[in-house]
């Protein structure tokens, strides 16, 4: 085969892989919400999710995108691990009908999707636009596998194939290594089978042996999730691997009886294309029949086989735990969705720095102030890793909703690690001191500042539920907070003027300057602590006013809050 010859085949192969995605990104950019939204509502049981997993899968032409989209609700906890796994079983399902479509002649309308699918994407706005985007995929698909059988077709007589096929016609196993490994390559299983159809079609290889070259292209096409997913949390690599598992095992079952099955799909259907697709999908469908009865207990197999590891968390309070580097391109709306998780468990973090300050104000003790430091530094290891994932969003995958929600996750996050900052290099430093002298202060100076805390807790609790989401002209239930913690150093600061008149009016001069001088260090320790706990709170409220973004599905307008007087 020349050079030029393979240069246009794996053209095709691209060609083919980049009408798949633009399916899928049309797709999901039009209805994605939608769809997300469907999943959540039809899994009320296995046969539902099965359905469910078929249905969705063939619009979006694509088991991984489905695959994502149900890792993102099972690690939600909205989705326990037997239906994902049976929404998988019809995502295997799913992806078999674009063979279905394609075993019949249907190249000769490509032209007619492209040119329908370049007028709506040119001249229409929104879902039009996105529709636009389906039509061309769905025409580039048709065009490179018609170039790929093309290509092909001069060579499927040719004597040196013709003999490394041949030598496959009695050693059924090779042919589904050869099978799985071609896939695992192209990533595609699709163009697998269109080439098995190909040398079928042509009779270059008997239909035994592109039976079980199909097998192995369903193996091939179940590698590759497993070998992404090991990057990923663990309810994407125990839905992978299960689904590797069902299929794997269902190819060896087989293989022993593909002569007699090869010669009952001959009998009933002589044209080979049609065998080939055929199998491909009666294959997947016997599999969900035999696994949806027990997919309960092969759920807890794969938990048993993945278990959790111990204190991930606790470990490592800074390591990213949801962001999957697979959906920015696959499913970003849940890519946003996962640097939500990971944003909230900001002001965890950001919670358990002001315990620990509060246990060194109460205890005296610097190991427990200087355990804040560590979370603050999680806390910057954390924000770091948001930020870079966000930046890895493509602006041509996500719709605008989902990259203005990207925006406020940033500023959120920014807000966030602005107040640790603050209460890093200003406050921890403070306790700590305050902790080594064994310097407790006075019940009445130490109160405003426990009351600081509590209700910054309370603060930070609040603004990681409006995090889930607002609409935009509701209002802040936290802008009345400044003059809260402003009115306590207000206080405060009057109180230490006050005693400090009294005491120069009333003391005498012989005992006013050692009691003067603890009531100033307290007092000082006092409203500096005050000072900062105030400004954590305005970077706290003004993280609570970036997750007012209007949802996609808004209708109405909310008046506007009432307007204060700018206080000077």
């Amino acid at each position: 085969m020349e050079l030029l010859t393979l240069v246009d085949l794996a053209g095709s192969v691209a060609l083919l892989l980049w009408g798949v995605h633009m399916v899928q990104t049309g797709v999901q950019r039009a209805c994605g919400a939608r769809l997300n939204s469907l999943l959540a509502r039809m899994l009320g049981n296995r046969f539902q999710a099965f359905l469910t997993g078929l249905g969705i899968t063939a619009v979006l032409q694509s088991s991984t995108a489905t695959g994502l989209m149900i890792t993102g609700l099972a690690a939600r906890g909205q989705l326990e691990l037997a239906p994902a796994l049976a929404v998988m079983l019809g995502a295997n399902v799913g992806t078999t009908l674009i063979v279905q479509l394609l075993s019949f002649d249907v190249a000769a309308i490509a032209p007619v999707f492209v040119l329908t699918g370049v007028m709506l994407f040119r001249r229409g706005q929104g879902t039009w636009r996105d529709s636009g985007r389906v039509f061309i995929g769905l025409g580039l698909i048709l065009i490179s596998l018609r170039q790929f059988l093309v290509l092909l077709g001069p060579y499927t007589h040719r004597p040196e194939l013709t003999a490394v096929l041949a030598s496959m016609n009695s050693h059924d196993l090779a042919a589904v290594l050869l099978g799985t490994v071609i896939t695992w390559i192209s990533h595609s299983s699709v163009a697998t089978v269109m080439l098995i159809t190909t040398f079928a079609t042509s009779g270059t290889i008997p239909v035994e042996t592109a039976l079980a070259l199909v097998l192995g292209a369903n193996i091939g096409t179940s590698i590759n999730p497993v070998v992404e997913g090991s990057r990923t949390d663990l309810t994407a690599r125990r839905i992978s691997m299960g689904n590797l598992l069902v299929r794997a095992v269902g190819a060896m079952l087989l293989l022993p009886v593909l002569p007699y099955l090869s010669g009952l799909i001959a009998r009933i259907e002589p044209d080979a294309a049609r065998q080939v697709a055929n199998f491909h999908t009666l294959f997947n469908i016997l599999l969900a029949v035999l696994m949806i009865p027990f997919l309960n207990g092969y759920a807890r197999l794969m938990m048993r086989l993945i278990p959790t590891p111990p204190q991930t968390a606790q470990q490592l309070p800074g390591a990213p735990l949801y962001l999957d580097p697979l959906l920015l391109d696959k499913a970003p709306q849940l890519a946003v969705g996962s640097a939500t998780r990971e944003a909230m468990r900001l002001c965890d973090l950001l919670g358990a720095m002001l315990d620990a300050m509060r246990d060194g104000l109460t205890s005296s003790d610097p190991a427990r102030a200087g355990a804040a430091r560590a979370l603050g530094n999680a806390m910057e290891d954390l924000g770091n890793a948001i930020r870079s994932y966000l930046a890895g969003l493509d602006p041509e995958t996500a719709s605008q909703h989902e990259m203005d929600r990207a925006e406020d996750i940033l500023a959120f996050t920014t807000q966030m690690l602005h107040a640790e900052d603050i209460a890093e290099r200003s406050l921890v430093p403070v306790v700590q001191k305050m902790a080594r002298q064994r310097l407790r202060l006075p019940p009445d100076l130490l109160a405003p500042v426990l009351s600081m805390i509590t209700q910054l807790n309370t603060n930070i609790t609040i603004c990681a539920t409006m995090l889930l989401g607002t609409k935009r002209g509701m209002s802040n239930p936290l802008s009345g907070q400044k003059d809260f913690f402003r009115d306590l150093e207000i206080e405060a600061t009057t109180a230490y003027f006050e005693r400090l008149r009294r005491q120069t009016t009333d003391t005498p001069p012989a005992t006013e300057g050692h009691d003067l001088s603890l009531q100033d260090e307290d007092v000082t320790y006092q409203l500096t602590l005050l000072r900062d706990l105030r400004r954590v709170n305005t970077h706290i409220v003004a993280a609570s006013t970036y997750p007012m973004t209007p949802a996609e599905d808004d209708l109405f307008v909310q008046a506007p809050p009432e307007q204060k007087p700018e206080e000077t």
